[in-house]
This record gives structure tokens, C-alpha cells and sequence, in this order.
């Protein structure tokens, strides 16, 4: 009976009370957000790689396999991942992480989008009627999502409550810490071309006018006549041009020669497990690129 009783004693030692949560993040900015939250709280996988379009991948059967095992799903939301994520979790066959229960987690929900509201008219190109999806380019937005996060975090693992809060409560700090100086960097800058509206919170965010698009409408590819008439338009001013690493180069090429701008080509997405830090250091790179167009 005693030996029993050791037995058990020393079985209860070496086993956590609660395993940690599987948690699963769409892009590599969603599992920021879940680091700087949870820390090592949690297990950790991520689904779309940094250096693609988010908007284009497909759903992949390692994908079905981290969702059919999470107890958390955290996506960005506003249909960013429309075209894969519905199917990877039809794939996965797991109840907990669907929408509209618990275990799924939108981004885009817990704030408000710029840009909402717009008809779905597949003539005006690539849009999404709920609004912006790319809220991650918003540090501020990003550190309102941290606590909302924090607390559906704590709803599913109680003991871990404090923990999540304070997470969040740091990443709001460093955001805050920043702030002042990104728009400091960014004042005066007159403005810039971007790809696609995919930078539009942080130009929003630093007050810097957005002067055109190398896509003609969203998701479509540049054409001959629409990047004359942005440099017809734009002969003569300042600004930059902005893109992100997956996007194709001869437009951009193309306008910084015929402008006299500079160019600059930066992931969209943080490095996959990126801390708080590097996060805040991929947006610096980011008002950087902004404020080279003065």
C-alpha cells in the first residue's frame, strides 16, 4: 500500500497539472501577438509562411493536421485567409477552433478596420467588404488585440490569467515607447506609391498620404497605361515607393526610375517566431521606407 502511495506521489510530480494550450496562428504576425502574450505558456505552430501572399496560399494538408490538434485558432480576419483557412478547417475536423466558439480567435474583430464597408464588386478587383485586413501593420491595433487576446487566453487557461494579462500589458508598453518616435521619423514626409493597400494602417497611423498604387485595382497586375499616368500624375513631386518582398519588381522599377523616387522592397510579415522586438524593428524598417520619400 505504501509503495502504491509513493508510486502516485512521484507519478503526480512529473506530470503537469494542465498541458499547455495548442495554439494555432495563421501568419507570422498572429503568432507575434501569441508569443508576446503567452510566452512559453503555450505550443506554438504557424501556418502561412512570411514570405507569401497571405491572400493566395492554399490549404495544405500539414495545415489540417495543427488545426485538427489546437485548442486555439488565431487568424487575422477580414477575410484575408478566405481562400484556404475555411477549407484547412474542414480538413481538420476540429469543433473547438471553428468560428463562433471559444477556440477561434479574430484579429480584425476586436477593433475597428479602416477602409469597412465597401460593396463587394468583383469589377473594383481584390476587396473585402468588412474592411483592411492588414491591421498588423498597426502596432497601436496590434497591442488592442494583445488584450483582447490575453483575455481568451485566460477564459481557456485560467491559471495562466496573470501571466497573459501582463504579456499584453508589456506589449502595449514597447508599442507606446515607439510610437513617438516613428512619427517623428515620418513628419514631412510627402507621400507614397504603394503596391497594394497592404501598408495603409501604418500610413494612416504616421499621417503620411498614400499617392497611388502600382496595381490599377486591387489583385490586379500593373499595366503599361496605368503606371504612365501615376508618373504623368506624380512628375515633379516627392515620395517613395513601397513594396513587399513577394510582389513583382518591374512596376516598382519602372516608377522609381521615371520619378526619381526610392524604392524600397521589405517583407510584410515578421520572421516566423519573431519576438516582440523584431516585430517592432520590421515595422522601424517600414517608417524608415516611409520617411525615405521627404
Amino acid at each position: 500500500m505504501k509503495k502504491s502511495l509513493l508510486a502516485a506521489a512521484l507519478l503526480a510530480a512529473t506530470v503537469p497539472a494542465t498541458a499547455a494550450l495548442n495554439v494555432v496562428a495563421t501568419t507570422s504576425s498572429m503568432g507575434v501577438l501569441v508569443k508576446s502574450v503567452a510566452g512559453d505558456s503555450v505550443k506554438l505552430t504557424i501556418l502561412a509562411p512570411p514570405d507569401r501572399d497571405a491572400h493566395m496560399l492554399q490549404a495544405r494538408p500539414s495545415m489540417m493536421v495543427a488545426l485538427r490538434n489546437a485548442d486555439l485558432l488565431v487568424s487575422v480576419g477580414a477575410e484575408l485567409e478566405i481562400g484556404w483557412l475555411p477549407a484547412a478547417l474542414g480538413g481538420a475536423n476540429n469543433g473547438r477552433v471553428l468560428p463562433g466558439t471559444p477556440g477561434y480567435f479574430e484579429a480584425a474583430a476586436q477593433i475597428e478596420l479602416i477602409e469597412s464597408g465597401r460593396a463587394a464588386d468583383r469589377s473594383q478587383g481584390d476587396v473585402h467588404p468588412m474592411g483592411n485586413p492588414h491591421v498588423y501593420m498597426d502596432p497601436p491595433r496590434m497591442a488592442d488585440i494583445a488584450e483582447a487576446l490575453a483575455g481568451r487566453l485566460a477564459s481557456l487557461d485560467a491559471a495562466n490569467a496573470a501571466k497573459y494579462q501582463a504579456g499584453a500589458a508589456a506589449f502595449r508598453k514597447a508599442v507606446e515607447s515607439r510610437l513617438p518616435g516613428w512619427k517623428q521619423k515620418a513628419s514631412g514626409a510627402k507621400g507614397v506609391l504603394l503596391f497594394h493597400k497592404d501598408v495603409n494602417y501604418l500610413t494612416t497611423l504616421l499621417d503620411v498620404p498614400v499617392l497611388g498604387y502600382v496595381e490599377p485595382l486591387p489583385g490586379i497586375p500593373p499595366t503599361a497605361a496605368h503606371l504612365k499616368e501615376l508618373t504623368d500624375r506624380l512628375k515633379g513631386q516627392k515620395g517613395a515607393v513601397l513594396y513587399t518582398s513577394y510582389q513583382p519588381g518591374q512596376g516598382p522599377d519602372f516608377l522609381s526610375r521615371s520619378l526619381g523616387w526610392p524604392k524600397v522592397r521589405l517583407p510584410l510579415e515578421p520572421a516566423v517566431g519573431a519576438s516582440a522586438e523584431e516585430y517592432l524593428k520590421h515595422i522601424d524598417q517600414w517608417v524608415d521606407g516611409v520617411a525615405s520619400g521627404k
